[in-house]
């Protein structure tokens, strides 16, 4: 009896991220629209938050550069939550609000993401580069 409770639930679920990612290709109305806009940038969030744990575990020997990091990314994250509510703003008291506001998070998320990424693959010796290579 479980197990078919079990199917079922998971029959349900795989049809649900299925039909969601359905709504956000084809979503039609406002609350969709901010949802997904939501979840996109919870993705690009998360990918950045990996990169950053990345870069943090190959600075683990070397706490001043470590703190410049994390330094530069709260003052990242501090300018980038408000040039995002700056941008958003013509549309602060709107239903669009949440949608505009997380595609600017997002966008500027996605940017961060290539800059740790540049970060995490600099050559061997480049003195240009804070992050030591992988090795």
């Amino acid at each position: 009896m479980n197990r078919v409770i079990l199917c079922a639930a998971l029959a349900l679920f795989t049809t649900g991220v299925a039909q969601a990612a359905d709504d956000c290709a084809n979503a039609s109305d406002q609350a969709t629209m901010n949802i997904c806009a939501g979840d996109s940038f919870k993705k690009s969030d998360k990918q950045l938050n990996d990169l950053y744990k990345q870069i943090e575990a190959r600075l683990k020997d070397d706490a001043d550069t470590t703190k410049l990091l994390v330094t530069a990314q709260r003052s990242w994250v501090a300018f980038r939550d408000a040039e995002c509510t700056f941008s958003s703003s013509g549309v602060a008291e709107g239903t669009a609000y949440p949608m505009i506001y997380a595609m600017c998070l997002d966008g500027m998320t996605q940017e961060r993401v290539k800059d740790l990424q540049t970060y995490l693959s600099c050559e061997e010796g480049d003195l240009s580069c804070p992050v030591p290579s992988a090795q």
